[in-house]
């Protein structure tokens, strides 16, 4: 059982008892420590199966958690989320604790949110009304009543999507309305197991005796209200195990907070600490850039980042790509996956990453366009498709025929017996030509197949019956297996999969950072999430960005600030991406502000310079710009004014070259000013104080009267 494990994760499976916390970074076999933790536990008799719960955060991750508990022989280990934990201990407790049956459970809550908006006279469009909805869901898992949220939100500097005092109006009516419905949403379930394990020691008691030994696996991810619930189910024991990565704490905006982590060492003084950092995912430059992107990192959860060490064979170097326009990125994406599929990474083993959903329409169409398959993550659910819907009931009719099945009579295993069945339903040994419906079923009945392949090498013997049960378990959690497809997916439904090649696109300033990530915190956070998406990738990595978001439009956006330092020529860390430069040259050269002496150097890829444009900027005119593109136009039209009033030509003034080193450099005072070419002493006197002025976002005091 401990074969096969690294000194750290050997340490983690051998501490069994007392509080255990383990610091594991993105890729370093964190769910293999606590699964073999378990089952070591389980095998060795120090552990009794039905007296463990681990519990995660998605019904995937609990999936995968019991699969590879089965493999290890502790199959009676109960894994599951915090919410389906819950719900069937307060499923079983209610009739003892409260009486009668327990109330529906509402699946969707927007619905019974707009009435309560109605009711209050409040009018929400579509998106309003899911912002509103997801308000009131962090306010019940912050523990927020309607009447304290105001001022909660005050004081988190929280930026509410309508008037708090309207939404407290409308969290207060949501209650209401579920009441009288007879009805509870899924935070209730977890408020009301809290409720009945405070008021009901008895049933507190009754749970404590059957579950003794905890283990939460990403635990940066814990809500105050879990854990409420986790101190409940431990009472004054401490046979707690606690998995996580405050490096990855991105979902801040549920209520999920690194604090439980961080601060677990002060509420459990004797806890044995292990940290995971030998990443087994990604190759050395992958790792190196993650590195990187999180040594700029400020705050608390900086302070206790990972510094991960990779174990794989180098790789090739991160690529950086600027593009002018978002289609034009998209093609160029599209372009660079149609190769690598032809190189032979599969297109299941590649993802394009970005920050909102709405990004992924233009991706849709360049990848379709390319002949491209893809699957959007966070679409339809699998197991919700028709066409497996289809395959499911062809599936358990075969098993129940058993050997009176003439469609299995030449199918000598598993796997050939589901290929028989499904190719009744439209599955064939070559997918069909293009995209659309179509190849979409056909790509749902191949996952199936893939699916039933995988099943019979981890339990050899397995039957129909067998593989239709998990596929029912499966159903029952939506753990749904890989469609053959480039995923197409935002960073935060990334968090936890892994691909062979990753596309993190539309990386561009108001993008990550999103634009309404204001505060210290919350541009952390972001920083955070695209360190998400960066160690998603095993292999290849590419990063880009578009200046314009159509084809023809102001070139006014900005690369990310989290690139500075980390792509070629970007600052003090462009030395990152060790020996290659991605698409960007050859190294970060030098970027000072002093006129050079002897050779003119590209600031950016270290070339020697000769064209006069060049030399103006001081670098290529293919290297990228780092260019302040709305203090360029305001320079523009500051020289426009200038020029109309000398009665001269707009070059007379300042050359666009000079404009645009102007703007890439941004001067603070007439010293760095006069060391960029064009501006002499007669200009800089004459006018230094209007251009300082625009560089520092002030008033330049252009047509005043100079005489």
């Amino acid at each position: 059982m401990l074969d096969g494990l690294d000194p750290e994760q050997r340490e983690v499976a051998l501490a069994l008892t007392g509080p255990v916390c383990v610091l594991a970074g993105a890729g370093t076999g964190k769910t293999r420590a606590i699964t073999h933790r378990i089952a070591y536990g389980v095998r060795s008799g120090r552990l009794q199966p039905a007296s463990v719960l681990a519990v995660t955060f998605t019904n995937r991750a609990a999936g995968e958690m019991r699969g590879r508990l089965r493999q290890l022989g502790a199959g009676g280990v109960q894994a599951r989320t915090f919410h389906a934990a819950a719900l069937r201990q307060l499923q079983f407790f209610w009739p003892k604790a409260v009486g009668g049956d327990l109330p529906r459970l509402l699946e969707r809550k927007i619905q019974l949110v707009a009435d309560a908006a109605a009711r209050c006279r409040v009018r929400l469009d579509r998106n309003e009304l899911r912002d509103v909805t997801g308000e009131i869901e962090w306010a019940k898992v912050t523990q927020t009543v309607p009447a304290d949220y105001p001022a909660v939100v005050a004081k988190s500097l929280r930026d509410a999507p309508r008037d708090p005092a309207e939404i407290s109006q409308i969290y207060a009516m949501y209650e209401q309305l579920k009441r009288d419905r007879s009805v509870i949403d899924f935070e209730d379930v977890l408020l009301l197991t809290v409720g009945i394990l405070q008021d009901r020691h008895d049933i507190a008691d009754q749970i404590r005796s059957q579950y003794q030994h905890f283990v939460v696996d990403e635990y940066q991810d814990v809500s105050p209200l879990q854990q409420r619930l986790l101190d409940l189910w431990l009472g004054d024991r401490d046979n707690l195990c606690v998995v996580g990565d405050a490096s990855q704490t991105i979902y801040s905006f549920t209520g999920a907070t690194p604090d439980h982590l961080l601060n677990f060492r002060t509420r459990h003084p004797g806890a044995t600490m292990v940290k995971l950092v030998r990443d087994y995912r990604s190759t050395p430059q992958v790792v190196h850039l993650a590195n990187g992107l999180l040594s700029q990192a400020r705050g608390r959860a900086a302070d206790h980042r990972l510094e991960l060490i990779s174990q794989r064979d180098p790789g090739p170097e991160p690529v950086y790509t600027e593009y002018a326009d978002e289609p034009t990125e998209a093609e160029g994406t599209a372009r660079r996956i149609r190769d690598l599929i032809a190189a032979g990474v599969p297109a299941g083993e590649i993802a394009v990453l970005y920050r909102i959903n709405a990004q992924s329409e233009v991706y849709e169409q360049a990848l379709a366009d390319a002949g491209v398959p893809y699957q959007l993550r966070g679409a339809e659910r699998f197991f919700e498709r028709q066409e497996v819907r289809e395959a499911g009931i062809a599936l358990r009719g075969a098993a129940r025929a058993g050997g009176n099945d003439s469609l299995l009579d030449d199918a000598e295993d598993l796997p050939a017996q589901v290929r028989a069945v499904l190719s009744t339903k439209g599955w064939s040994t070559r997918p069909p030509a293009g995209s659309g419906a179509v190849r979409d079923r056909w790509e749902s009945l191949a996952a199936l197949v893939r699916l039933a392949e995988d099943f019979a090498r981890a339990k050899r013997g397995a039957t129909l019956s067998d593989l239709v049960a998990e596929l029912d378990e499966r159903a029952a959690a939506q753990h749904a297996p890989t469609v053959q497809g480039v995923t197409l997916a935002s960073l935060h439904a990334a968090k936890g999969l892994e691909w062979d090649a990753v596309f993190l696109v539309g990386l561009t300033e108001g993008m990550l950072p999103i634009t309404y990530a204001k505060t210290d915190e919350q541009v952390e956070e972001e920083r955070r999430l695209l360190y998400v998406g960066v160690t998603r990738a095993r292999l290849h990595l590419t990063l880009s960005w578009a200046l314009a978001r159509s084809p023809g439009g102001r070139a006014s956006r900005r690369p990310s600030r989290f690139l500075k330092g980390l792509r070629p020529g970007s600052g003090s860390l462009g030395t990152v991406a060790s020996g290659g430069a991605g698409s960007f040259g050859r190294g970060s050269g030098t970027a000072g502000r002093r006129k050079p002496r002897g050779p003119a150097l590209c600031r950016v890829c270290g070339t020697t310079l000769t064209e006069a444009g060049a030399m103006k900027l001081m670098r290529c005119e293919d290297c990228p710009s780092d260019m302040d593109e709305g203090l360029y136009e305001r320079l523009r039209e500051w020289r426009t004014e200038q020029a109309r009033e000398l009665g001269q030509p707009g070059y007379c003034v300042f050359t666009d070259k000079t404009l645009m080193a102007i703007a890439e450099r941004i001067p603070t005072t007439g010293g760095e000013l006069s060391m960029i070419s064009g501006v002499g002493a007669r200009k800089l006197d004459r006018f230094g104080a209007d251009v300082l002025a625009i560089c520092a976002g002030e008033d330049s005091g252009a047509g005043d009267d100079e005489d």
